[in-house]
């Protein structure tokens, strides 16, 4: 029973199908040519990419597929902003109370009083870390547009970097594929 299935398949097959028409362009067949670029382009360039880093730190990174890059620098820019604020807030409020002083207690008519909490000394240090912060927010979009310009140079260099043990210690590799 099987065999004879199988041979009302292959006569099935083997007969010429009434829907099927003959190649219609089998001798007019030509060749495209190339035209598409090949020189490849950045997302972004570099000049924009520095210039969109220096505002906004990260963002050139995201565009240009550095997306660890771009939360480290987004990650320094969100804390550099807090502690310049926390800072602010520091030095303002020794500012504020400067000279003033506390009464501890009170022995009859007489209050010992004890020495200002504030002195310039404090608000000083204090307009020093305002300083700080400020300036590490400052250098975090220099070196975000820095890298965001040489990313965008580099975008298409295939690069990769790894950390390798050694008998010796630690050794940092890198392989070059062209």
């Amino acid at each position: 029973m099987n065999i004879l299935k199988t041979l009302i398949a292959v006569a099935i097959l083997a007969a010429p199908l009434a829907a099927q028409r003959p190649d219609s362009i089998s001798g007019r067949i030509t060749t495209i040519p190339n035209t598409v670029d090949t020189t490849l382009k950045p997302p972004i360039s570099p000049r924009r990419a520095f210039f969109y880093s220096f505002l906004a730190p990260g963002y050139s990174q995201t565009r240009l597929g550095r997306h660890k890059a771009a939360a480290a620098f987004m990650l320094v820019e969100a804390i550099s902003i807090g502690m310049l604020h926390e800072s602010a807030a520091d030095a303002h409020e020794a500012r504020r109370f400067v000279d003033d002083s506390i009464v501890q207690s009170y022995q009859g008519t007489a209050a010992t009083i004890q020495d200002p909490r504030f002195t310039s000394r404090e608000i000083r240090s204090r307009d020093a870390h305002v300083e700080d912060w400020a300036a590490l927010l400052v250098a975090n979009h220099l070196f975000a547009g820095a890298d965001a310009f040489v990313a965008a140079h580099l975008w298409d260099v295939p690069v990769k970097l790894g950390l390798r043990m050694t008998p010796r210690g630690t050794a940092l590799t890198a392989s070059l594929r062209r």
